[in-house]
């Protein structure tokens, strides 16, 4: 994932923080880019989901294609490609485990 791409997830978090903080807030503002509705975080997550599914899907087939000897494709790009896939699904791997973790402290919390 590029490093635009960070920052536009990290301003989408930023802004889902401060409209569950401020809901009169988010109402008024406009939808989150990555085509996510406001306060749609479940949204925001299935977006990423399937940016990292299909940058994972477009480095596989491009090393198909570099297996088949298509024409135009480079060692290094498909190895870039890879790289990008791995780092996106590490991301999300990590964002999963960030939610067990609240999901697991918010359940063993006191009533």
């Amino acid at each position: 994932m590029a490093i635009s791409g960070i920052e536009s997830m990290l301003q989408q978090l930023r802004a889902l923080a401060t409209g569950a903080a401020d809901p009169a807030a988010s109402a008024s503002s406009a939808a989150p880019a990555g085509g996510a509705s406001p306060g749609g975080f479940a949204s925001a997550l299935q977006a990423s989901l399937r940016d990292v599914s299909a940058a994972q899907n477009h480095a596989n087939q491009q090393a198909q294609a570099f297996e088949l000897g298509v024409p135009g494709v480079g060692l290094n790009d498909v190895m870039i490609d890879m790289q990008k896939a791995n780092i996106g699904f590490q991301m999300s791997l990590q964002v999963r485990n960030k939610l067990v973790s609240a999901y697991t402290t918010i359940s063993n919390m006191p009533v």
